[in-house]
């Protein structure tokens, strides 16, 4: 598991749209799959630019897009 967030997570980002624990990703090794939930952050993560729904782990493909609040990082 990989904690995104501000504070005291696996990978910090600085950016006021971000909460203290934003995210998780995690990866599934039974399903060869990574997965990404949001842990009720304020300003959403992001798929492809679709907010996701909160709690709830989406799979994610080769090549999507995550967005973690409105910053875009790079």
């Amino acid at each position: 598991m990989i904690f995104v967030g501000r504070d005291d997570c696996e990978l910090m980002l600085q950016s006021r749209s971000v909460d203290k624990q934003h995210a998780v990703i995690n990866y599934d090794a039974s399903t060869d799959e990574h997965l990404v939930k949001d842990l009720g952050s304020l300003n959403g993560t992001f798929v492809n630019d679709v907010r996701i729904p909160e709690q709830t782990y989406i799979t994610l493909k080769l090549e999507d897009k995550l967005r973690f609040g409105y910053d875009i990082l790079i």
